[in-house]
């Protein structure tokens, strides 16, 4: 199916009831396949897992990746302005041309695991509007965002890898995050692109001033996104709606990219069950924000590069997850006995 259109913000969480679930025949029959494969029972981990999971969101008990995409979303951030980010807010449209011609880590990751990559610039000269001083965007441009987002999905894909660039937005995923699961501010708190002890003071003192300049938004998710996020987040975000609807599973990114993705996560937590973490961020607050939303990563690199990096790294494991459950024979096709 397609992405119900939504209108407002406040729909977002609606969404839950009508969007696709899980299919657990199909879940059913790939563990049935991975007990009569060549191999000692649950002998493959996290591997069976894996196939499983992607069985279960494909709707078939063979599933294959002949199509992997992956989108890139970039943004700038009004936050900037208070000094959160020892990099000046040009290079995120200098790193936007750097991936468009094939220099970035994610590209190199993209062609060893087979995906399709595309970049995905937002409004880069207009920032989103400082957030301690005013909501970082309106709600109008916030489902803007979510719009470019979800209609950059590739419905024929067999799994999205999901990633973003903007210098200030460990800012911003530390302000979401502390917003919609609490806590002190502190603990989300991360260097990002290499703040020091003095730019991460800056980044929690202009984190607790925007949490008290929009109080009235706690308890909305949705709201939380426009009063705080960038346009990159919200673009995560409809990207992840917009698989859903397709029923194709999302490999997120690290601390950034969930910190966007778990915003769905508040407003119901049924909308991120097609999604897995391709790894646990270096940044202090992913593990915590991991714990807050229960998933566990597919990888763990000691990696917080953000671009999509790690999901991109974590698609090569679920492809050997599939080579297994597909290519193996069973105890009946290899003439092995059975316990």
């Amino acid at each position: 199916m397609t992405l119900p259109r939504i209108t407002t913000l406040s729909q977002i969480a609606a969404l839950a009831d009508r969007l696709p679930a899980a299919d657990a025949h199909a879940a059913e029959a790939a563990r049935a396949r991975q007990n009569s494969l060549t191999k000692p029972p649950g002998s493959l981990g996290r591997l069976e897992q894996l196939a499983e999971f992607m069985a279960t969101w494909r709707g078939t008990a063979r599933p294959a990746i002949d199509r992997a995409q992956a989108l890139v979303f970039a943004g700038n951030h009004g936050i900037c302005a208070q000094g959160v980010n020892p990099y000046p807010q040009e290079v995120t449209a200098q790193m936007v041309a750097n991936f468009e011609t094939g220099g970035a880590a994610i590209n190199q990751l993209c062609v060893v695991t087979g995906a399709t990559l595309s970049v995905i610039a937002i409004e880069l000269e207009r920032p989103t509007a400082d957030f301690t001083e005013a909501p970082a965007m309106s709600a109008t441009d916030c489902l803007d965002a979510l719009w470019q987002g979800a209609s950059a999905v590739d419905e024929d894909a067999d799994i999205l890898i999901l990633g973003e660039m903007g210098i200030g937005n460990s800012t911003v995923a530390a302000a979401l995050a502390a917003a919609c699961f609490g806590g002190p501010v502190a603990e989300w708190v991360g260097p990002g692109t290499g703040s020091d002890k003095a730019g991460i003071e800056r980044k929690v003192s202009a984190i607790t001033r925007g949490l008290a300049r929009h109080s009235a938004t706690a308890g909305d998710a949705p709201a939380i996104l426009a009063a705080l996020g960038g346009r990159e987040q919200a673009a995560i975000c409809g990207a992840v709606l917009a698989a859903r609807a397709a029923r194709i599973p999302v490999i997120l990114d690290g601390f950034i990219c969930t910190a966007a993705a778990a915003v769905l996560y508040a407003a119901d937590a049924r909308l991120l069950d097609h999604c897995l973490v391709g790894h646990a961020s270096a940044e202090p607050g992913h593990r915590k924000l991991l714990a807050a939303i229960h998933k566990r990563p597919v990888l763990e690199f000691d990696m917080r590069l953000g671009e999509g990096s790690g999901a991109a790294l974590a698609l090569g494991i679920v492809r050997a997850a599939l080579a297994c459950h597909n290519g193996m024979a069973t105890f009946g096709e290899a003439g092995v006995s059975e316990a």
